[in-house]
C-alpha cells in the first residue's frame, strides 16, 4: 500500500470525523463552520486520490460556506428564502456545472457532484430538518463516488455517516413530537 493512499484515508477519516458533529447541530453556523473544515480534509483526500472532480466540487463547496457564513454576518439570519438567497444557488450551480466539465472522469464522477448540489440544497434552506433529511441522499451518492475513487475509508465512513444522519433525523422529529 502505497504512502500516499494510506495519507488519503487519514484525510478521509478526519473529514468524516468534522461533517458527523454536523448532523447532531441544531445551528446552522456550526454546520457551515464543521463542514467547511470537513471540506480541506477531503479536497486533500481527493488529491491523493487523484479524484479531481470531487476536489473541484469541494473547492466550489467551500466558496459556498464563506458566502453563507459572510451573508450571515452581513444581512443577518433570516427564516425566510430570499432572492439573494435564490441567486446563490443558482451561481453555485452554475459553477458546479462549469467546473465539472474540465474535470469530467467519466459518468461516475458524476456521483460527486449530485452529492455536491444536494447538500448544497440542504444547507440553503432554512430548515436544519432537510439539511438532516438531504444527508440521506447525499450519503448514497457519497458512497457511489467513494467506491468509484478507490477509497476504502469513504465507502466504509459514508456509510456510517449515513447512518449517524439517518438517526440525526429521527431524533429531530421525535424530539419535535415530544415537545
Amino acid at each position: 500500500m502505497e504512502l500516499t493512499y494510506i495519507l488519503s484515508q487519514v484525510a478521509t477519516i478526519t473529514m468524516y470525523a468534522l461533517l458527523s458533529v454536523t448532523y447532531f447541530s441544531k445551528s446552522k453556523k456550526t454546520i457551515v463552520l464543521f463542514n467547511g473544515f470537513a471540506i480541506v480534509a477531503n479536497a486533500i483526500a481527493f488529491v491523493l486520490l487523484g479524484a479531481w472532480t470531487g476536489l473541484a466540487m469541494c473547492i466550489i463547496d467551500l466558496l459556498r460556506n464563506f458566502y453563507i457564513i459572510w451573508d450571515e454576518k452581513k444581512h443577518g439570519r433570516s427564516d425566510k428564502i430570499t432572492k439573494r438567497d435564490v441567486a446563490f444557488l443558482f451561481v453555485v450551480y452554475a459553477a458546479m456545472a462549469a467546473a465539472t466539465v474540465p474535470t469530467y472522469e467519466g459518468f461516475f464522477s458524476l456521483f460527486s457532484v449530485f452529492a455536491s448540489a444536494t447538500y448544497t440544497f440542504s444547507i440553503w434552506q432554512k430548515n436544519t430538518r432537510v439539511y438532516k433529511f438531504c444527508g440521506i441522499p447525499v450519503g448514497i451518492l457519497w458512497i457511489t463516488y467513494n467506491s468509484f475513487i478507490g477509497s476504502f475509508f469513504g465507502v466504509v465512513l459514508e456509510s456510517v455517516l449515513l447512518v449517524v444522519s439517518t438517526i440525526g433525523f429521527v431524533f429531530d422529529i421525535k424530539s419535535d413530537n415530544k415537545g
